[in-house]
Order: C-alpha cells, then structure tokens, then sequence
C-alpha cells in the first residue's frame, strides 16, 4: 500500500502568524543611489560572499517547501545581477506545480526593456517599481545617477509585455508633496496602481536626515480626501499595504505606514539578504545566518532547522518611531542590504 507523502509542519512565530512570504535580495548593487537608500559612495559586498543562483535557487526551494506561497525578489536592483534570468526561469517549476502562488519583484525599472517579456514569460505577472518622481530634474537629484526616461521606456515595454505594474513612491516632505495628484493621475492614466511609503530610518544617515524627510500618510491621505471620496479595501496583497480606492477614477491607492500606523500585528514574512542572512524583521538588527548550514551540506536537514529556529525568534514588532522627534529605532544597515 503507497504510505501517504506527508507535508513538513508550516513555519508559525511564536505570535502564531504563519510566515508565508519571503522578501529575497539577489544583490546588493544597483546602477542608481537614491538618498534614503544608499550612500553615494557605497561599498559592495565581494563576489564570494554573496550567495550564487543555484544556492539562492536551493535556499528559495527550501522555503516553498515549508509553505511560503509569495515570493518576492528585490535589491539592490535585481535585474542588474549577471544571468539572473536563469534565476527566474527556474522558479518557474514551483509557480507551474502550484506550491508557489506568486514570483514578482521590486524593481527601479532601468532593466525592463531588456527583462519584461523574459519575466512574463518566466511566471510574472505583477510587479513594483520604484518611483518617486516623474519630474526629470527631481529624479536625477533623489537617484543621484538615475535617467528617467530609461525608467519610462522600462515602464512602457512592462505594460506592453502583459505585467501588471504597481508605483511605489517614498513619501518626503518637501520634495514629492507637490506632485501627489501628477503621481495619482499619471498612474491612473495608464491603469496602474499606486502605493506611498513612509519613509524609514535605514542607514547611515549623513546629509538625508530623515526626520526632516518624514512626511506621514496620515497628512497625504488627508489631501487626497480633500479632492476623492476614500472607500477602504479588505484587499490584502501578502503585504504591508492598506489600500483604499478613489471613487470617482475607481483608482487603487495603497499606504504603506511603518511610523503612523505600524503594520506588525498581521506580518506573514521575512526577508533574506543576498549573503544569506535571514532577517525577521526590517525594524530590527536580529538576523540568523543561514549561508552555513546551506554550504555545510548538500542535505537540506540542518537548513531546515536553521529556518524554523529562526521563526522562532522572529519579534512581534519594530520598533520605529519619530514621534519624539528623533529617528528612534534606527538600523545601521542599508536598505539595499536587507532588500526594499
């Protein structure tokens, strides 16, 4: 008689939130440096350090095996990563044996003239990209060394490929706030969806104090009320969004809120680093490693054990806060480190 295959026990937190969702930085390079990302002059990880495809295929595989079902690939700038395609293209097995339920990234959108028919034919169907302007002379000031019209381009072949494109835009007071509603009807005019986030404490701060850069959603909700009739959503996308809808363009607008209204209570992910580093929480500097036991045997046993401890210590929050008026909870770490 064929025994029963029986499945491994599902990742649950001591919170008893089941972890379903995996962030995966596959880089920490990108070909912009935007300020509250990056420093100017940043240094790189070395090549050795750095997980290879096939180890980020087997520790992705691994995951899916203990029942996350999203799986989100960020940076860095993930396209810039040499063959990362090949990456993709074998993801595709869990997306078609219907064990993963969604393969998308997070993307500046230089590469997408390149990637986007690749990555549709590869199993996306949705991604972000990350936009916080679309006045050309602002854009090369935040990026630093970005070139708009290559992110429109990207943009265009996203659309004309079949993805579904969603704009994720940092809110800062003083820069983007005159643009909310040519952010909100650029979107609308070409069926996307637009999400604002709050911007975090990341990183070494040098001359892009974030205080100064905070600007709350609570504000930018209260301006687009002003012109929209808000409907809230029960819509849940696997992540930290809330979304509301604007009735009169029927318009999709999601808020991203770690500082104003944290989002912890319902957190189903974690999020792995490129050198293998699993941290439980962006907000926090606990991370566990698990490029060890993945390089210490060709047996997936002690990478097992390695993930599911680390659940267990995955806190129940963060720990942001600017209400004081200082940058409380501050990471050390950049945000391309641990992946936007």
């Amino acid at each position: 008689m064929t025994q029963p295959v029986t499945q491994p026990a599902p990742l649950i937190d001591p919170f008893q939130r089941a972890i379903t969702y995996l962030r995966v930085s596959v880089t920490d390079r990108c070909d912009f440096r935007c300020v509250y990302c990056m420093s100017e002059n940043m240094k790189f990880l070395p090549k050795k350090e750095l997980l290879t495809l096939e180890e980020l295929d087997r520790m992705c595989s691994t995951f899916i095996g203990l029942g996350v079902r999203k799986l989100r690939i960020t940076g860095g700038e993930p396209l810039v990563r040499r063959d990362i395609m090949t990456f993709f293209q074998g993801m595709k097995r869990h997306l078609d044996t219907g064990v993963l339920d969604e393969l998308t990234l997070t993307t500046n959108g230089s590469q997408l003239t390149r990637f986007a028919e690749p990555l549709f034919a590869a199993g996306v169907r949705r991604i972000n990209i990350s936009l916080d302007t679309i006045d050309e002379a602002k854009f090369a000031e935040i990026t630093r060394w970005g070139r708009l019209k290559q992110v429109m381009e990207g943009i265009d072949a996203a659309l004309t490929a079949g993805l579904r494109v969603k704009i994720n835009a940092v809110a800062l007071k003083g820069f983007n706030e005159d643009e909310l509603f040519t952010l909100q009807e650029w979107c609308v005019a070409r069926d996307m969806d637009l999400t604002f986030i709050e911007v975090m404490p990341m990183g070494d701060l040098g001359n892009e104090d974030r205080l100064d850069q905070y600007w709350s959603l609570d504000d930018l909700r209260a301006r687009l009320a002003e012109r929209f009739s808000l409907v809230d959503l029960a819509e849940r996308t696997g992540g930290p969004a809330r979304y509301v809808q604007l009735k009169e363009t029927g318009q999709k607008i999601g808020f991203i809120t770690p500082l104003s209204h944290n989002f912890c209570e319902s957190c189903n992910r974690v999020r792995l680093t490129c050198t293998g580093q699993l941290f439980m929480c962006l907000g926090q500097e606990d991370m566990v490693d698990l490029r060890a036991p993945l390089r210490a045997s060709e047996d997936d046993a002690a990478l097992v054990d390695a993930i599911r401890n680390a659940i267990l210590l995955k806190p129940k929050g963060h720990d942001f806060d600017y209400s004081r008026q200082v940058a409380d909870g501050q990471m050390s770490r950049h945000m391309s480190h641990t992946g936007g």
